[in-house]
């Protein structure tokens, strides 16, 4: 039996090329996208705001959330393919002319931009390995700073691996997620359940981007 090589493989919904690049998947995920977003456009006018929301949610942006941890530090180039998608969704919804601004209509809408929604779902994986929630293989790759160092303990900081590929190491988990985890203020780190944290990291990123 001969095995023919291939450029890309599809594991659990998501396609990986060899060098990590994404840029498969993310043409996969923009050209479903615009196309469910061309199919709506044409019944908009028919359904109210909150009736055009859902089929968004459902078709457009659950599909730009699935996985994108994977996203993290990836070129400004490659987010912002993603980026036009949640920008052609919003004003589907809203509808916003192409000529206007988006940026309004996405604060009021409440959504965080593409770039924010990829490190607030690193941050919240984070919270989860730090509190018993994750699975031990995600947990072990994050470690404390030393006990000895008084601010480090306080500041509930973590250590940063040193790495050596940018296109690897810099985007791996353990480099990211302690980068992000630690310039998070000290009152969210300490955030007592979940929620408490999914909201209070919300609402950090979300005034610190758009206010």
């Amino acid at each position: 039996m001969t095995r023919i090589p291939s450029s890309s493989v599809r594991n659990l919904g998501v396609v990986f090329d060899s060098s990590l690049s994404m840029t498969s998947h993310i043409s996969t995920i923009c050209r479903t996208a615009y196309m469910h977003l061309h199919n709506i456009s044409h019944i908009r006018r028919y359904l109210t705001i909150d009736a055009t929301k859902a089929p968004v949610h459902a078709f457009v942006t659950s599909r730009l959330d699935y996985g994108n941890a994977l996203l993290i530090g990836l070129p400004r180039d490659q987010i912002n393919k993603l980026q036009r998608i949640q920008n052609m969704a919003a004003r589907v919804i809203t509808f916003t002319p192409r000529r206007d601004h988006i940026t309004p209509v996405l604060k009021d809408l409440h959504w965080l931009p593409v770039k924010c929604r990829i490190e607030y779902k690193i941050l919240l994986h984070v919270y989860r390995c730090l509190n018993g929630m994750a699975p031990l293989y995600l947990a072990n790759l994050l470690k404390r700073q030393s006990l000895g160092r008084t601010r480090s303990s306080e500041q509930h900081l973590l250590d940063i691996p040193r790495t050596k590929l940018a296109s690897f190491g810099d985007r791996s988990f353990c480099e990211m997620g302690p980068r992000l985890w630690n310039a998070l203020p000290i009152v969210i780190k300490c955030c007592g359940t979940l929620s408490a944290f999914r909201k209070a990291l919300k609402t950090h990123i979300f005034k610190a981007y758009y206010c």
